[in-house]
């Protein structure tokens, strides 16, 4: 008989990122693309609940635009992946 609790023999991973960017936080971007700072505004497959904001983690795909950047990628709606946070996971 199975002990209780083993759902990772299902494949099922039991740890999952702690989602700490809810729509509206700024980022710092990571490339070369000339944006500087983006700011959230959706979080790409989020299935939320009840009016409950959409927060993104590392390895999220998030919708967002750019606050800071050359002159040309300003105000632009672009793709993001997280690849970072603050708060521990």
């Amino acid at each position: 008989m199975a002990k209780k609790g083993a759902g990772a023999t299902r494949g099922i991973s039991p740890v999952r990122p702690t989602r700490a960017l809810p729509i509206g936080a700024y980022l710092k971007v990571a490339d070369n693309s000339g944006a500087k700072i983006i700011q959230i505004i959706g979080v790409v497959g989020y299935r939320g609940v009840r009016r409950r904001l959409a927060s993104a983690g590392v390895g999220d795909m998030v919708v967002a635009t750019v606050k800071k950047g050359r002159p040309d990628m300003r105000h632009q709606v672009v793709r993001a992946v997280i690849v970072r946070q603050r708060k521990e996971y």
